[in-house]
Formats: structure tokens, sequence, C-alpha cells
């Protein structure tokens, strides 16, 4: 029987390279974004749905996830839309805040909300949470950013007892530098002339050469199908080899030598 899976954010990078991964599997594809009247490659494909979506606006969401359960069977939900807010969290302000919360964090609870019902009175269906390694490790002038990922990782975690109980599932794929547009068309920041030199010291991480060495979204679409596929009970995929790493690492750490390490970028 053909499976479904619903994307949020399916308009460019991870979000349509695991749609097109899927769709290549066999799979129904629910492809969701803010303006599916731009996309383009994923028309051109077999059991490929577009719908407009907006994970910030909760009436949108309730409506669409109304229709959709009322037309098809949903079987995974991934979690995906989000950006990044980078910049020193003195630059930031409140109502960039306020963005990147209501997208990154409520954006996934209001699409899980929605559809945990449905799941819950058939028994079965499976959500995965896009985090971030920085959603498990933090990292200078990523410190909201990081709040919603590790917020998600929590939510996560707390919403799979839940819905254990309900033969429902809840994985967080946490993945390290892809190499997409993150860094252009999906960031947002500031900057403060007091941080300037730890700036140029992270902004080394994002440069051309060390994005090259970045997972390509295609290694980590094959993680996300891994987790909606494998049958494990297995809560977190660390998904990329500077997150496998990076977690690794933090794992050894103790508190304080972990803050020294992530401190000595700015001395």
């Amino acid at each position: 029987m053909q499976k479904t899976i619903f994307i949020t954010g399916a308009s460019s990078g991870l979000g349509k390279t695991t749609a097109t991964l899927f769709q290549s599997k066999g799979w129904n594809i629910i492809a969701t974004m803010r303006n599916p009247e731009n996309e383009k490659e994923l028309t051109q494909l077999e059991n490929v749905t577009l719908l407009k979506l907006d994970v910030t606006d909760s009436d949108q969401i309730e409506e669409t996830v109304a229709t959709i359960i009322e037309n098809h069977s949903v079987d995974v939900v991934l979690n995906n839309a989000g950006y990044g807010l980078i910049g020193p969290l003195e630059a930031l302000s409140d109502e960039q805040i306020f963005k990147q919360i209501n997208t990154n964090l409520l954006g996934v609870i209001r699409v899980t909300k929605a559809f945990t019902p449905y799941f819950r009175e058939k028994k079965s269906g499976m959500f995965i949470n896009i985090t971030s390694m920085f959603g498990l490790i933090g990292y200078p002038t990523c410190s909201v950013y990081s709040a919603t990922k590790f917020a998600i990782d929590g939510f996560s975690e707390s919403l799979a007892y839940e819905l254990a109980n309900f033969n429902v599932q809840v994985k967080i794929v946490a993945p390290g530098g892809i190499q997409t547009d993150f860094a252009g068309r999906s960031m947002d920041g500031g900057q403060h002339e007091a941080y300037q030199s730890l700036v140029e010291k992270v902004s080394e991480g994002y440069s051309e050469e060390s994005m090259s060495q970045f997972s390509t979204p295609e290694s980590i679409a094959n993680i996300i199908y891994e987790a909606a596929t494998d049958s494990r009970n297995k809560l977190r995929y660390i998904a990329g080899n500077d997150a496998v790493s990076l977690y690794s690492e933090r794992e050894k750490w103790s508190a304080q030598t972990q803050f020294e390490k992530i401190v000595n970028i700015s001395s």
C-alpha cells in the first residue's frame, strides 16, 4: 500500500530534496510551502500534491490539515519548515526573536497538534521533527536559533512518551551543516560592534570553503527516509559527520570543559 508523507517547508533545500527522495521511493507526497505558485520542479512529479501553508498561521494550519485528512491517509508528518536567526542577542530585535520562535518552534507545535488527534484515533503515524546540531549543543551567535531547536528536541521527546500508548512515534533528525541556501535565503540576523571579533571568527564556519565540507541535502534526506522506514524505536538521528563528531565530543565533556572550549572561540 502506498504511504503518504506530509512535509512543511518543501519549497527548497532539505524539504524539497526530501520530497523528491520519498517520491522516488513510491510515496505519495503532500508538499506544503508559503508560495506553491512559484514551484516548478515538484509539479512535474507524479503523486505530489502542492499546498499553500504558512506555519505561523494557526487558522490556515487547521483548515489545511482538516482538508488533507479528509482526502488522504497520512502516515508521516515531517516538520521541516524553519530558518536561522544569527547574531549576538543584543543585536536582535524583539520582532526578530518573536518571528524566529513563532516559525521554528510554534510552527512545529501547531502542525503537530493539528495532526495528533488523527494519528491517535487511527493508532498509527509518525512525526519527524527537524532540529539541528545546534539543538544539541549551544554555539555563539545562535542563542535564539538554538533556543528553538533545543525546545523542539524537548517537545519531541516529551510527546514521544505521550503518544507511545497510541502506537504513534515521534522522531528527531538533527543535521549538521547542509549544502543548501540556508545561510542565504533562509537566514536573518543582526550585528553589534562589541561582538565584531567573535562574529568574524564564527563567520569562518559559513565560508565557501567550510560550507563545501557540509553534508549534501541528499545525504540528510536519506537519514530522514531511514527514520521513516527503519521500524526502530529510536528517538534521535544525528545527521552529518560534523553533527556526529560534535555530539560525540559533547558527551565526553564536563560542563566546565564544554564552556571553556566554546568560549575559546572569542578569545
